[in-house]
């Protein structure tokens, strides 16, 4: 399949607390493979007891906006954050995202409540399908608040939970959950994310993968950002050409891009 316009929607610059590269670096990085757009979407958790997100927000405005300026007419850079835990903090995120004028929003959940990232724990100390039960209940209130535009990596846990820990989970018993969330994505005409990250960990799978995002479409959903949650400016891209063709085969002709924090329709060639 040829792809004529490639982008990477999921972004992460040394602004966020697990980022290696500079904005400017990573855009080069994008630049030299020949991508037309990236998001830089760096991490915004809410929830975090450490971060200053005044200085925050404004340094990773700023470096974003000074690198979406050097690469206009060369790279479409879209200025944007990835809003974690959002609905434990509803006012501080909207504070945030009223501040400044962003091209794109993700909404995430990496914890529950109180709890460290999925990726800390230990899976033999925990019934995963209550974990995931309130996972998925967490999200769909985070489909309710609805102040972002695409819903980052809705099967976050199996990263760990399957890729890590290796526990095979049922989903069946999650769908009525799942279904929710994407009926609810639907009628806010937000956007699903293909997460790609995962097709190169041990996972070996998008997040989420193809029987939700088929679902998804079946539901009537609209809007897909294909990502690959780079870190580092050498994985920039990484498993886009992928994502996009799972899209294609799970009924979507288009992808988007955002400007404005409006949808921007991209045909899959």
């Amino acid at each position: 399949m040829d792809f004529s316009y490639i982008m990477d929607m999921h972004v992460h610059s040394d602004h966020s607390f697990d980022g290696n590269h500079s904005c400017m670096l990573l855009c080069e990085s994008a630049v030299s493979l020949g991508m037309d757009a990236i998001a830089i979407t760096d991490h915004c958790e809410i929830d975090s007891k450490t971060l200053d997100f005044r200085t925050f927000s404004a340094n990773q405005y700023f470096e974003s906006y000074k690198a979406k300026k050097y690469f206009e007419g060369e790279l479409l850079v879209m200025q944007g954050l990835e809003m974690g835990q959002a609905v434990y903090n509803k006012s501080l995120a909207e504070n945030i995202l009223n501040n400044f004028k962003y091209d794109f929003i993700l909404g995430s959940i990496h914890n529950l409540e109180n709890m460290p990232d999925f990726y800390y724990l230990d899976y033999k100390e925990f019934d995963v399908y209550e974990l995931l039960g309130r996972y998925f209940d967490t999200v769909y209130e985070l489909c309710l608040w609805n102040n972002f535009d695409s819903l980052a990596h809705l099967t976050y846990p199996m990263r760990y939970i399957k890729g890590r820990a290796g526990i095979d989970v049922d989903f069946k018993r999650f769908t009525d959950k799942i279904e929710a969330i994407l009926s609810l994505l639907v009628k806010n005409k937000r956007a699903l994310e293909i997460n790609t990250s995962g097709l190169f960990q041990p996972i070996k799978e998008t997040l989420p993968d193809k029987n939700i995002i088929k679902l998804f479409k079946d539901l009537g959903g609209e809007y897909i950002t294909v990502g690959s949650d780079s870190h580092y400016h050498q994985k920039i891209g990484a498993g886009i050409k992928q994502g996009l063709a799972l899209a294609k085969e799970c009924g979507f002709n288009s992808t988007v891009i955002y400007q404005n924090r409006e949808p921007v329709p991209v045909p899959i060639n």
